[in-house]
């Protein structure tokens, strides 16, 4: 064990203590950890300008809409009433790795949050799966400025107005704007701006209006109308924006490159929900163990480590299910650390029943190994369906309710046994299933050569139909962009049924 001199002492920092944590960090996350990191661009903000950030998502830049602005008043209003407070950092998923720190932490947290961002989430951004696949890093930041510079030139030829009105219906649809199954390949600034400029010159070459308004008087050999159709146009079709980018019969060419601006950047952020709980797992496991290190070598005094131990705990703590501070579900923070935690004991000094559960990993003796592996090849889902063990299960007093709507009781219906273990790894792993989370919306048909009215259906299980007032909101921003009436069916999955029908038609042509 190596003792070096403190980095720091007491609550003060300036910039060379920075450096210095950094530099110490870094060596542990490194030469110990084995992180594999992009490299990192540190800045210190202030609470101001965190609200900037906290208004664009965690981005640095981002183009103007009324809902950033409104977003900001939000946070501020709530912030300056004492009702929320800010984070200490925020981190973005680019190459280099921008990670903003609060110009008001002490000199510890400064040193727990770099180790916490710059290190712990810069590793999992870049080794997950799941970001690999979907993001690119090292695009999107100058894909933020195309984009911001480009809708700044669309307002200033098309007026503010035009702009909002395509912004406001997108970003409705954000969360349907996404391909979920492959089929999208990352972001690449320079391939993009190719592909506009190709398309703006195919759109000035070819264009005829006339042409759109001719029958298809090909025969249709082997299969009815409806399915020809469908299969030409590439339905059903899952990612709503990118549909109306192609197919929408009214959309000029710089509307269709916003909808694919609001449309990317939503695909960008698609992993981030579904590692939640991983992903501040890592990161908080990562910091606990650095500053860990920091204080058995001498780096940083007892002082320091218990404000650390203090701020560690505050952010894993797991209320009760009655506790009034309860939100639902739980703690990301708490329960991605507890199992992270628990994976390392496995692999370090296992039980008869981490033996039992986990025989591939207990006794290991190798926990930053599996849990570096963990970490690239899993997703919250499957996280906690291989790696939830009883004893977190009982640390965490975990147990199931059935709630059957023709009973007037709940029934707990797995408990603390082998059996209930894994019925409640099995439910709790569900919950962060992503085809769960969000409503399965889908174009199904269209006839471009009719009356275009286009049909949305949604399948639905259990009789859980969309709100209302929300489906018919989102349906005119839809029929504002398609043109022509929209009409949306919500279908019972198991019985095929039609449970509900919702249709709008367009108010103001965009």
């Amino acid at each position: 064990m190596t003792i070096g001199p403190l980095l720091y002492s007491g609550t003060d920092w300036d910039f060379a203590t920075l450096l210095r944590s950094y530099d110490a960090i870094e060596r542990i996350a490194t030469d110990e950890l084995g992180l594999e990191c992009y490299p990192n661009r540190i800045e210190v903000i202030s609470s101001e300008q965190m609200l900037d950030v906290y208004t664009a998502h965690g981005m640095p830049l981002t183009y103007r809409h009324w809902s950033y602005g409104k977003r900001f008043l939000q946070h501020e209003s709530s912030y300056r009433r004492g009702y929320t407070s800010l984070a200490y950092e925020v981190v973005i998923n680019s190459n280099p790795c921008i990670s903003y720190l609060m110009e008001e932490n002490t000199a510890t947290m400064q040193a727990l949050v770099t180790a916490h961002a710059a290190f712990g989430h810069n590793h999992f951004f870049r080794n997950n799966h799941l970001f690999r696949q979907w993001t690119e890093a090292s695009a999107i930041l100058d894909y933020l400025a195309f984009a911001r510079s480009y809708i700044a030139t669309c307002e200033d030829r098309f007026g503010t107005a035009a702009v909002e009105r395509v912004l406001d219906a997108a970003h409705s649809l954000s969360r349907h704007g996404v391909h979920r199954h492959g089929g999208s390949r990352p972001m690449n600034l320079k391939s993009e701006e190719k592909r506009e400029r190709e398309r703006l010159e195919y759109d000035e070459s070819v264009y005829d209006d006339l042409w759109r308004t001719l029958p298809d008087t090909k025969p249709v050999q082997g299969m009815d109308k409806v399915a020809e159709r469908q299969r030409r146009l590439g339905l059903p079709e899952e990612n709503l924006l990118h549909f109306l980018e192609k197919s929408s019969p009214r959309l000029q060419s710089w509307e269709r490159e916003v909808i694919r601006i609001v449309r990317l950047i939503a695909q960008y952020f698609y992993p981030q929900p579904q590692v939640k709980v991983m992903n501040e797992g890592c990161a908080t496991w990562v910091h606990q163990r650095i500053m860990t290190r920091l204080h058995e070598t001498g780096q940083i005094d007892d002082a320091a480590f218990l404000e650390v131990l203090h701020s560690t705990s505050n952010v894993i703590m797991q209320p009760g299910f009655d506790h009034p501070a309860a939100g639902p579900g739980f703690n990301p923070y708490a329960l991605g650390y507890a199992v992270m935690t628990d994976i390392a004991r496995v692999c370090e000094a296992p039980t008869a029943e981490d033996r039992k559960w986990f025989p591939d990993i207990a006794g290991n003796g190798d926990p930053t190994g599996t849990l570096r592996h963990v970490w690239a090849n899993y997703r919250d889902e499957s996280f906690l369906l291989q790696f939830l063990s009883p004893k977190v299960m009982r640390e965490f007093r975990m147990f199931r309710l059935l709630d059957d709507t023709a009973e007037p009781t709940l029934l707990v219906d797995a408990i603390h046994d082998d059996e209930g273990y894994r019925d409640i790894r099995r439910a709790l792993a569900r919950s962060y299933d992503p085809g769960l989370n969000d409503s399965d919306v889908q174009v199904i048909d269209v006839d471009l050569t009719g009356d275009r009215r286009l049909i949305l259906e949604h399948r639905t299980h259990a009789g859980q139909l969309l709100s209302h007032k929300d489906a018919d909101a989102t349906l005119h921003y839809i029929a504002a962009l398609w043109g022509y009436e929209v009409r949306l069916q919500e279908v019972d999955a198991d019985t095929e049924a039609v449970l509900a029908t919702h249709k709008a038609s367009p108010i103001v042509s965009v």
